[in-house]
């Protein structure tokens, strides 16, 4: 079918776009004609198809900061900033602790927070939110990360409910083990665990991820919103 994602005309934010399974989506939704900027802290590869800006996501200020510097109306939102500080809880520090859960749930909250009421104006949006089948399942050294994509789960549902009635939909994606470079980079011992939980032969690639995210934020899925799915080769089962 021609044309079965476009997003001519369409302004996009990725939020940890410009490295991981956040850059394959800033390049996928570029591919597809949308005009993307990034918030990351550290540029990435270099990429003069989108607009780079330095942004924690954390901060409001920095959030608020960034927009003043998007003339357009922000339509398209991935969330996929995140970090890990994994530790045992007995051993867990605050700042490790509050670390995470200011980038990954607060961060998100940041932004919604900021891009929604342009949204809200002219009666349209797409959000997708980027949880982990970890945040479902719970995982031992990751109390931190597990409780902010647990929580950015919620959030998900909430905002969806909240900006449905105009127009906007909000959905979350959620990874297993994603094949990127950070990965490839594990211990093998660690890596061959991950990847014995998939029933699927391979392991998802960053790919997998970007093209559920550009469906959900297209209009094919216009009738898709509170929803959490599972991109992981089968590894939650």
């Amino acid at each position: 079918m021609n044309n079965f994602i476009d997003f001519k005309g369409r302004v996009a934010v990725v939020t940890g776009g410009a490295r991981g399974i956040g850059l394959e989506i800033t390049r996928s939704l570029i591919a597809f004609g949308a005009k993307v900027h990034v918030f990351d802290m550290v540029q990435g590869e270099s990429e003069e198809s989108y607009q780079f800006h330095s942004v924690n996501v954390a901060d409001p200020s920095s959030v608020a900061k960034a927009l003043d510097q998007i003339p357009d109306t922000v339509t398209l939102l991935v969330n996929n900033a995140g970090i890990t500080r994994d530790r045992s809880v007995t051993k867990m520090t605050d700042d490790e602790w509050l670390s995470v859960i200011s980038v990954n749930l607060t961060g998100t909250f940041n932004v919604v927070r900021a891009l929604a009421p342009g949204m809200r104006e002219v009666g349209y949006g797409r959000i997708v939110n980027i949880t982990s089948i970890n945040g479902l399942r719970g995982k031992f050294g990751q109390a931190n990360y597990c409780a902010s994509k647990a929580g950015l789960i919620g959030l998900t549902k909430t905002i969806a409910r909240e900006l449905g009635p105009k127009g906007i939909t909000v959905n979350c994606v959620a990874p297993g083990l994603v094949l990127t470079e950070m990965a490839k980079a594990m211990p093998e011992d660690i890596l061959a665990k991950s990847k014995s939980e998939c029933v699927l032969p391979e392991a998802a690639n960053p790919i997998d991820i970007a093209n559920i995210v550009l469906f959900l934020l297209s209009d094919r899925a216009q009738m898709i919103t509170g929803e959490v799915i599972k991109v992981d080769a089968g590894q939650y089962i």
